[in-house]
């Protein structure tokens, strides 16, 4: 790989020695880690477990991701191994129901990774500025089917607003992606020092943005997959000295070769690819002074109070999930969800403030009068199979589903909306009219690939 010169010169001055090491394991290719869903399925992959995460696994090959209906359903995510590492801080530190925010979250790999990790109970907003972000975020929380989790588009100044709101804030914020020069040998093209110095200026910008919204005493995770000390160690010492924090440390074993600071002296921790089996990636966990004066948060209705009376809730939807009593069914436009009823203040709340893309489970969309099952109801866990007729599928027919392409059902098979499984897992509604079905796979998740690789290899 031809690395931009100015960034040999300066993480050769960090790792001195080391720097070969670190250019030799950048010529191999990029490890390939999943994590998998255990809400979901109990399969264990062949592999090694990623010694960090209790549910991740290397893979000895690449498989063919865009092809396994499984993947599509949410059994697994495809994630960096190196950024699993955020499991250690959750684990370690948090051991009762938070609420949770993860700040830059698209794609949505912390996000599911927090959705397993957190202790049951906790609510996680999942934030993503760039709107065209955030709905591809939505989709990928909807495929891991979590019901306590709010998706929302705002800036994180909008989120700070909201004064003392969460108990744990994540920030894996935009960064230079030196880290990630191995797997997008387009990040190298954009690489600069400028563009080193831009990125830790507006991450600055956007820790002090979201500050307010952390509770006293609550905890920030702050993560890069970069190398460089100003958008790693220099913003800890930020976040210590102007915003008041104290860094955490983890029990982390020496046998997992994770490398601690370059600069400063505080708990960090850095993955080397030429140390650990991963991409580079950097976090620090830091503790918000106990002592800050609370201050009245001013509520601000952007949008106006809706003084219509909400429409009632369609009687059968009630019976599409398990454990309703646990819920709270609302409908919002032609939009029918269930919400833990917990937190259905705070969503109420967040409805008034940001820009909410999606929460809970969306049961399903009214038409006239029927209510048309969403996907996401069918990627929940908290669905009930026993409120469909359901049908199995073979690969072929799971990849035209996928596609959005007709599919013909055995006749036999009792009209209307049916589940449609593939090796037991529940993949989404079709409509069944006797010598036909609809498709009701979401039109903006389909595959869109009509390559079909010969030799197809699934979990």
């Amino acid at each position: 790989m031809a690395f931009p010169p100015e960034f040999i010169t300066r993480t050769k001055a960090i790792l001195g020695a080391e720097y070969e090491q670190l250019e030799e394991a950048l010529s191999t290719d990029a490890p390939v880690s999943i994590r998998m869903n255990r809400k979901k399925s109990d399969y264990t992959p062949a592999g090694e477990p990623v010694p960090w995460s209790h549910t991740g696994y290397y893979l000895p090959e690449r498989l063919s991701f865009t092809f396994d209906p499984l993947f599509h359903a949410g059994h697994y995510y495809v994630q960096e191994a190196s950024s699993m590492f955020l499991e250690q801080a959750v684990r370690q530190l948090i051991n009762e129901p938070v609420t949770c925010l993860d700040l830059c979250a698209s794609p949505g790999g912390k996000s599911t990774l927090l959705l397993s990790t957190l202790p049951e109970g906790s609510l996680l907003v999942s934030n993503e500025i760039i709107r065209t972000r955030s709905h591809i975020l939505a989709e990928n929380l909807s495929k891991w089917g979590y019901p306590a989790s709010i998706v929302t588009n705002n800036d994180p100044a909008e989120l700070g607003e909201l004064t003392h709101f969460f108990d744990v804030i994540v920030t894996d914020v935009p960064c230079s992606g030196e880290g990630m020069f191995r797997k997008d040998a387009g990040s190298m093209d954009e690489w600069s020092p400028a563009n080193v110095e831009l990125c830790a200026g507006r991450q600055r910008r956007i820790l002090n943005d979201v500050w307010n919204a952390l509770k006293p005493g609550g905890l920030l995770i702050y993560s890069t997959c970069t190398y460089n000390t100003e958008e790693d160690e220099e913003n800890v010492q930020y976040i210590v000295e102007r915003l008041g924090a104290e860094p955490v440390l983890l029990d982390i074993p020496d046998t997992w070769q994770i490398s601690g600071p370059l600069k400063y002296n505080h708990p960090v921790y850095r993955f080397f690819p030429h140390k650990t089996k991963g991409e580079g990636f950097f976090l620090a966990v830091l503790r918000k002074d106990e002592g800050e004066i609370i201050r009245p948060r001013q509520s601000k209705d952007k949008k106006g109070k809706d003084k219509t009376k909400a429409p009632a809730v369609p009687v059968q939807a009630e019976t599409w999930i398990q454990h309703n009593d646990q819920f709270q069914f609302e409908v919002r436009g032609e939009t029918v969800r269930a919400f833990p009823k917990e937190y259905y203040p705070l969503l109420q709340q967040m409805y008034s403030s940001l820009k909410v893309i999606g929460a809970g489970i969306t049961l399903g969309e009214v038409k006239g009068k029927d209510l048309i099952p969403d996907q996401s109801l069918a990627l929940s866990y908290h669905l009930n199979r026993e409120a469909f007729s359901s049908c199995e599928i073979n690969w072929e027919e799971a990849i035209r589903y996928l596609r959005k392409e007709a599919l013909v059902l055995p006749p036999d098979l009792p009209k209307g909306y049916v589940l449609l499984t593939y090796k037991v897992a529940a993949l989404g509604f079709v409509k069944h009219l006797g010598n036909r079905a609809n498709n009701l796979y979401p039109q903006e998740w389909r595959i869109r690939s009509g390559y079909l690789p010969e030799d197809v290899r699934l979990l």
